[in-house]
């Protein structure tokens, strides 16, 4: 009766452990919220287009506003069409 009673509380515990997931950060926006929370935990919102959003977002929270390192920049686009090649045929 004892081992059922342990066997039944260490089901219990292992299924109310959460699995933990990764941080990842958008790559679409250029400006990440970075929160601390209760115990230590940080995690990143990236969320922002403009520096002000991300700020006034933070106002009052244990927050700061960083770059996000993954944002890829759009690409210059060249006028005039086409690249020419400078070597003959």
């Amino acid at each position: 009766m004892r081992m059922l009673r342990w066997l039944i509380l260490g089901s219990a515990a292992i299924l109310a452990i959460a699995s933990a997931t990764a941080q990842t950060y958008d790559p679409s926006h250029p400006v990440c919220l970075q929160r601390w929370e209760w115990g230590g935990s940080t995690y990143f919102e990236c969320a922002y287009t403009s520096w002000d959003q991300c700020r006034a977002s933070a106002i009052g929270l244990s927050a700061m506003c960083v770059d996000n390192p993954y944002w890829q920049r759009p690409q210059a686009r060249l006028s005039g069409g086409r690249l020419r090649s400078s070597t003959p045929y």
